[in-house]
């Protein structure tokens, strides 16, 4: 297998590392996150120019129809900067939700604004006093009078103040934690009954806890296959692992580079500290779970597309717990060699600690994706998905 990016994707991640080292300061990023709407009009539209809105987008729409390393190489450099804009929950999230399971109409209105950045989405899954089980929904949808009835409440909805549609799942049939039964709904923010308080969350983002009160839709409001939407869930969710995977990749990356440019200044004894032996070594092994953690990162951007679902769970499960583990590895030996600095929120070493720390625990942490990988009985939802393409064309 040839692991190397091609031409185009090589030239993709050389235009984002451009426009964000122009666009995307650590300063210019405080002055984002201290502001009440939490993204930068401009940065978001500069992504568009780009064409990375239009990753999971196929190309009849407006997109590339981008794979899974198309994805990686995006969230690497989105790591890098500490990017605080919704890429993930509109974008990824998402986009791949209508383009995997939406009908015709929906994808012909909705896919073309995501591709240009016209739309922003949130992605509302998790609810008040549940951990991360996808099959765990007490939110519920009910038919009356023709149209849709929802109750209910989602928790740590990431970027749900800045959304024009939120994506919500809730249970149509079955028990509350039955993976059957489960369905997900476009549902207007604006609707009487849908209330909502933001906040901004410790590693710069920001969340919304969203209720559900009689909030009446129409019947085109579901998306995919009535009481089958688990294979959907399921199948984005590990998009969205693919993705936060490679984030902590370039957020330690970046932790590396300012540790090791630490080590060349900082003095000590008449001596830059980095000759110190002992402090080489801490080093090393930064260098060591950082390679290890974009292998398994590289590992889920290909295997997040595989059409076998326990293969592609059992990847994913693996990639995650090893990334958040070397996440947390990276930042704590970058907080200590650079002492009490480290913890300043004047440098930026801090804030990628804190993102790491946020990206471990989303979508399930270690011991969550250990019993995941280890589980010998793996549920299988058998509702086909669109199979979306994996070349990128015409990107220049």
């Amino acid at each position: 297998m040839d692991f190397n990016y091609s031409e185009e994707q090589v030239l993709l991640r050389e235009s984002i590392g451009k426009f964000l080292q122009k666009n995307y300061s650590f300063e210019q990023r405080r002055a984002i996150i201290q502001g009440r709407e939490g993204m930068n009009a401009a940065v978001w539209d500069g992504f568009a120019s780009m064409g990375l809105h239009g990753i999971p987008v196929p190309e009849e729409f407006g997109g590339f129809g981008g794979s899974g390393l198309d994805v990686m190489l995006v969230m690497e450099a989105f790591g890098r900067a500490l990017v605080v804009e919704p890429y993930l929950s509109s974008t990824i999230m998402a986009g791949y939700t209508i383009a995997l399971g939406g009908s015709d109409a929906q994808r012909s209105i909705l896919l073309p604004r995501i591709a240009d950045g016209s739309m922003k989405f949130a992605f509302g899954h998790g609810e008040p006093g549940t951990r991360y089980e996808l099959n765990q929904v007490a939110t519920t949808a009910r038919q009356e009078n023709g149209m849709w009835v929802i109750n209910g409440a989602k928790s740590v909805m990431m970027h749900g103040g800045l959304a024009d549609l939120l994506i919500v799942s809730a249970r149509t049939s079955g028990e509350v934690d039955s993976p059957g039964g489960i369905s997900l709904f476009f549902v207007n923010p604006a609707e009487s009954g849908v209330t909502g308080r933001e906040y901004p969350t410790y590693d710069g983002m920001r969340a919304a806890e969203v209720g559900f009160d009689n909030v009446t839709i129409s019947p085109e409001s579901i998306i995919g296959v009535l009481d089958d939407g688990y294979a959907l869930l399921e199948a984005v969710t590990d998009r969205g692992i693919a993705a936060v995977c490679a984030e902590a990749v370039g957020c330690m990356d970046a932790l590396k580079d300012a540790t090791l440019d630490y080590l060349k200044t900082r003095q000590q004894f008449g001596m830059p500290i980095g000759k110190f032996q002992a402090l080489q070594h801490r080093l090393v092994d930064m260098l060591i779970q950082t390679e290890q953690a974009r292998s398994m990162a590289m590992l889920a951007a290909v295997k997040v597309d595989a059409p076998d679902t326990t293969e592609r769970r059992r990847c994913l499960a693996a990639a995650k717990e090893l990334v958040g583990r070397a996440g947390r590895f990276v930042g704590q030996q970058a907080i200590q060699l650079h002492g009490g600095m480290g913890m300043t929120d004047e440098l930026a070493v801090g804030h990628y600690v804190k993102r790491l720390a946020a990206i471990e625990t989303m979508f399930g942490d270690g011991d969550l994706q250990v019993d995941r990988f280890t589980s010998s009985q793996v549920e299988v939802a058998e509702t086909p998905l669109r199979k979306p393409a994996r070349k990128w064309k015409n990107l220049v």
